[in-house]
C-alpha cells in the first residue's frame, strides 16, 4: 500500500507540473540597451548652481546612467529640457530637444534632433544639434541654424553664444538683417 501511495504522489506531482506548464508564462521582454553598467531613471532634474545661486536646471522624463568609470554620462532618450537662469535666479531662455546626452568628462551635454532654444525676450534658435559646454559656459553648433527675433529671421551654418545667449554670433549668416542693427555687429 506505501508503494501504492508512492506512486499516487508522484502521477499528481507530474500532473500538477504538467498543469504549470500549460499555463501561459508572462511575456518578458528585455531591454537590450539596459545593462549592469547602466542604470534608469525616471523624471531627472540636474541643478547646476554658482556662489549658491540657481543658474541652470537639466532634466528629462528618462534618464539613463552609463556607470562605465573611464566615460561617464547620462543619456536623455526620452528628451531633454535645459533652464537657463539670469543672475537674479530668474528664468532667462528654455533649450528643449528629442534626445540629449551629457558627456561627464568633457562637462558638455549635446543636445540632438529638434533643438530649440527659446528666450523670454521672445528670441527663437531652432537647429539639429547644439552643444553646451557647462566649464566655459557657452552653447555652439556647426550645424544649419534659424533664429527668430520679433522683427527678423537670421538664418547662417553655425552658433555661437554665451550660456545665456547673450553675445551670440551667427557664422556664415544669410537672410535679410536690419541695417541699423548690422552696422552695430560690424563696430
Amino acid at each position: 500500500m506505501i508503494k501504492s501511495l508512492k506512486q499516487i504522489a508522484l502521477l499528481l506531482g507530474f500532473a500538477g507540473l504538467l498543469y504549470a506548464c500549460n499555463k501561459e508564462a508572462p511575456e518578458i521582454v528585455l531591454d537590450e540597451r539596459l545593462n549592469a553598467g547602466v542604470e534608469l531613471a525616471k523624471d531627472v532634474s540636474i541643478l547646476y548652481s554658482d556662489s549658491a545661486k540657481l543658474r541652470v536646471i537639466a532634466g528629462g522624463p528618462v534618464v539613463l546612467y552609463h556607470l562605465d568609470v573611464r566615460e561617464r554620462k547620462q543619456e536623455f532618450i526620452e528628451g531633454v529640457t535645459i533652464d537657463f537662469f539670469g543672475p537674479d535666479e530668474k528664468p532667462s531662455s528654455r533649450l528643449t530637444a528629442k534626445y540629449g546626452i551629457r558627456l561627464e568628462g568633457k562637462g558638455q551635454i549635446i543636445v540632438r534632433d529638434s533643438v530649440v532654444w527659446q528666450s523670454v525676450a521672445q528670441e527663437r534658435l531652432e537647429t539639429e544639434e547644439l552643444i553646451w559646454d557647462e566649464k566655459q559656459q557657452r552653447v555652439f553648433t556647426n550645424k544649419f541654424v534659424v533664429l527668430r527675433r520679433p522683427d527678423e529671421i537670421i538664418k547662417g551654418h553655425g552658433f555661437e553664444a554665451n550660456q545665456d545667449f547673450s553675445d551670440a554670433k551667427i557664422k556664415a549668416v544669410e537672410g535679410q538683417i536690419k541695417v541699423d542693427e548690422l552696422s552695430k555687429e560690424l563696430e
